[in-house]
């Protein structure tokens, strides 16, 4: 079975369907660079507080490592 070939679009269609199609383009470009300055942002914040992450996570560490150098010299004591 053959199809019949397609008839004309109007013009008013055409100029619709390209109307929509930029519409939708200018939004999508608009709609990113709008998220991506959000996340921009939110990156921001992210590595102030890795940073201070970081840093609690150093003062830990080395807290951890004087108590068990402390209980260390302390086993290490002969007794009397």
């Amino acid at each position: 079975m053959t199809l019949p070939p397609p008839g004309t679009v109007s013009p008013l269609i055409k100029f619709g369907r390209y109307s929509f199609l930029g519409l939708g383009i200018a939004y999508g470009a608009y709609h990113q660079n709008r998220l991506s300055k959000r996340e921009v942002k939110i990156r921001e914040v992210e590595a102030e507080q890795q940073k201070i992450r970081d840093a609690k996570l150093a003062i830990e560490k080395q807290r951890n490592r004087e108590e068990e150098n402390a209980a260390i010299a302390a086993l290490s004591k002969p007794t009397k």
